[in-house]
C-alpha cells in the first residue's frame, strides 16, 4: 500500500516500539490516531508529531476497543491501516503459570487485538493493510515463556487464516516476527525473570522492516 497520506490506526503507539513507529509512518503521514493505555502519554505523542487525535485504550475492554475504532474512521475520514504494537509478557514454568495471569496473556496478545481488527475490517480500504508484531516467540518459543508464547502463536495463527480469507479486497495481513528487542517489555512482565536472551536487536532496523512490509504486503516478516 502506498503510506504517502494514508490513513492509520497505531494501537500500542506509547511503547518504544510504537512511538518509533509513530516517528517513521509520520514522515509519510500525518493522518495517524494513536491510542495508548495512559491518555496523557498518547496526547503528547500526538502534539510532538503533530498528528491527527489520540486516545487512551485498553485491549482487555473489547468494546471500548471497537469505540476506538469508529472514533478514528471518524476523524480521519476513513481507514487505510492498523497498526498493533502492544503486548505484555510473563515468564516462569508451565506448570506453575496462574491461570489469571494466562488470561491476562491471551486477552491483551491475542483477544484484544483480535476484537479490534474484527471492529477495524468493516471500515478497512480495500488494497489496505493490517499489521501485527507477534515476535519470533510465536514460532520459536523458549523455556520459560509458554503461555507468553502461545498467545503470540493464537495471534499469528489467526493471522494466517485471516489473510486468506481477505484475498479478494486485497488487504496485507503482516505478522511481524520480531526478534527481542530492548524495549523495557521484559521489565514490565506481569510475573517472573526472563530467561537468558540473545542481544537486543536494532529497533530502527526493526521498524524500518514493519515499514517495508506495510508497502510490500509482506505476510509473515523476519529479520535475520
Amino acid at each position: 500500500m502506498d503510506l504517502n497520506g494514508a490513513r492509520i490506526l497505531v494501537v500500542g503507539a506509547t511503547g518504544v516500539l510504537g512511538q518509533r513507529l509513530c516517528e517513521r509512518l509520520g514522515e509519510r503521514t500525518t493522518a495517524i490516531v494513536v491510542t495508548g493505555r495512559s491518555a496523557a502519554a498518547a496526547e503528547e505523542l500526538r502534539r510532538r508529531l503533530s498528528l491527527r487525535a489520540a486516545h487512551a485504550l485498553d485491549l482487555v475492554d473489547h468494546a471500548a476497543a471497537a469505540a476506538v475504532v469508529d472514533r478514528a474512521v471518524e476523524e480521519l475520514g476513513g481507514l487505510d491501516a492498523v497498526v498493533l504494537a502492544t503486548g505484555v509478557a510473563a515468564f516462569g514454568p508451565a506448570a506453575e503459570e496462574d491461570d489469571a495471569v494466562v488470561e491476562e496473556l491471551f486477552e491483551v496478545n491475542a483477544l484484544g487485538p483480535m476484537a479490534l481488527i474484527r471492529a477495524a475490517l468493516p471500515h478497512l480500504s480495500d488494497g489496505g493493510a493490517v499489521a501485527v508484531l507477534t515476535g519470533v516467540v510465536a514460532e520459536l518459543p523458549l523455556a520459560g515463556m509458554a503461555a507468553y508464547a502461545a498467545s503470540k502463536a493464537a495471534m499469528a495463527s489467526w493471522l494466517g487464516s485471516l489473510r486468506r480469507e481477505l484475498r479478494r479486497r486485497r488487504i496485507a495481513i503482516v505478522d511481524a516476527r520480531l526478534p527481542h528487542m530492548d524495549t523495557g517489555l521484559v521489565d514490565r512482565a506481569l510475573v517472573g525473570l526472563p530467561p537468558a536472551l540473545p542481544p537486543g536487536h536494532d529497533i530502527d532496523d526493526a521498524v524500518e522492516a514493519v515499514e517495508r512490509g506495510l508497502e510490500r504486503g509482506i505476510h509473515i516478516l523476519r529479520l535475520d
